[in-house]
């Protein structure tokens, strides 16, 4: 049974939000920032690019899963899809560029500051971080990316389907909820892992 607020009433025009040249120019940008990084010799620097896309990724994914997402749950079917009309396109540039750059300049940081070369028990931490990461990144892309743009696409039809929306909105929120949570594990390693052992 669909609640009053997911009831679609009547097929309303709507404005149609494109992936823009300038999100993937920003894009590029940010990957440029971390090819210096990386390239460079200044330690600090590496570990601005690693501290600004990682806090910048998890806050997003807290945002979206504990703000956003239930927001979107709530609110009549036109906000919705004006709502993630707006989101969809930026996020589905964005969020990938964030992890990327987060996960790669990580690595190098992590070579550069001897934490690859660690030994056990250390290294366990440094396994955990890995192994955050890759589940992270297996969700995002394999999940979060694809529900990304299966919202975006019913959202464009004439007459949407409020149920599917629903269950996908509940699964997505779920999904981004347990990201958070990762994420929040991640920065505990990360934390053990910078201030010793």
């Amino acid at each position: 049974m669909t609640s009053e607020p997911f009831a679609a009433t009547a097929a309303a025009p709507h404005a149609v939000s494109p992936l823009r040249p300038a999100y993937l120019l920003a894009a590029a940008a940010a990957f440029a920032v971390m090819g210096v990084a990386i390239a460079g010799d200044s330690l600090w620097f590496l570990n601005f690019v690693h501290v600004i896309a990682g806090s910048l990724w998890t806050g997003i994914d807290l945002f979206m899963g504990f703000v956003i997402g239930p927001v979107l749950r709530r609110v009549p079917l036109e906000t919705r899809r004006a709502m993630i009309v707006g989101i969809v396109p930026r996020t589905l540039v964005l969020m990938p560029t964030l992890s990327i750059i987060t996960s790669t300049s990580g690595w190098f940081l992590a070579q550069r500051m001897g934490f690859l070369d660690l030994g056990y028990p250390q290294f366990w931490w440094m396994i955990a971080a890995l192994a955050i990461v890759t589940l992270l990144t297996i969700q995002g892309m394999g999940y979060l990316l694809p529900m990304n743009l299966m919202l975006y696409f019913e959202t464009q039809k004439p007459v949407p389907d409020v149920d599917k929306l629903g269950r996908r909105m509940r699964s997505y929120v779920r999904v981004v909820g347990l990201q958070g949570t990762m994420q929040v594990a991640i920065y505990v390693v990360m934390t053990k892992i910078t201030i010793g052992f």
